[in-house]
């Protein structure tokens, strides 16, 4: 009985998700969580672009939060706007990038798009990405799989599985579909095969104070130089 309730509740959460995704757009929006309070239902709309998300007044918030009411009988949904700071460096909307990009320019600058991301996701201080773009809709007579690395990524083990950041996105183009795997390392993940060479203090104090003695004798050396030439005017 309770897994039913479970299941049930899993089923509602991903229909009204999937209808956020519908009334706002799937690419404008990142990701999506809900969490149950004793209020009502809280809803947190992830985006980089929070003005179109809001709207004029607060209009597509209002038109949502009644829509949900009415559609899944909602008693008080709460829906807030999380802005992405760094969009380079989330998956989903990576993702959602490359989607459009595909759909505005093409599948053919399938390769140029895919590099770009990678150069902006490692400028931004990423640790590793990867983008896999695969299906019908690539140039050539049989669906291929193409993939682009840049970086330091885990591919198993508990960072690979939890820390990692990934989304997958489609395009649906008129020679098939694409399909988008992105998968980053974000640059505050600490990595536990990770290794810090510490200096010895004592092998620092010996190099400075062999500095110290070499800069001596060179003075000694300039001053008795000095000494000589006084002498040979003299003469």
């Amino acid at each position: 009985m309770i897994e039913r309730q479970i299941v049930a509740q899993k089923l509602k959460e991903y229909a009204i998700k999937e209808q956020i995704f519908a009334y706002l757009g799937r690419l404008s929006c990142s990701h999506i969580k809900m969490q149950r309070t004793p209020l009502g239902e809280r809803i947190t709309v992830y985006t980089s672009k929070p003005g179109l998300i809001v709207g004029k007044k607060g209009a597509n918030i209002k038109n949502l939060t009644q829509l949900l009411k009415t559609k899944f009988k909602l008693e008080n949904p709460e829906i807030e706007v999380g802005e992405i700071k760094n969009p380079e460096l989330d998956a989903s909307t990576i993702a959602k990038n490359i989607v459009n990009s595909i759909i505005r320019f093409g599948p053919k600058r399938f390769k140029a798009i895919a590099y770009n991301v990678l150069d902006n996701t490692l400028k931004a201080g990423a640790k590793g990405i990867e983008v896999v773009i695969s299906g019908r809709g690539l140039p050539g007579e049989r669906a291929k799989s193409w993939r682009f690395t840049a970086g330091y990524l885990k591919k198993s083990g508990d960072i690979a599985e939890n820390y990692t950041d990934k989304a997958m996105e489609s395009a649906n183009l008129k020679s098939g579909t694409i399909g988008v795997k992105v998968s980053v390392l974000h640059p505050e993940v600490v990595l536990s095969d990770n290794i810090i060479i510490k200096e010895n203090k004592e092998d620092i104090t010996k190099i400075e104070e062999e500095k110290i003695i070499e800069e001596v004798k060179k003075e000694r050396k300039k001053k008795t130089r000095k000494k000589v030439k006084k002498e040979d005017e003299k003469e």
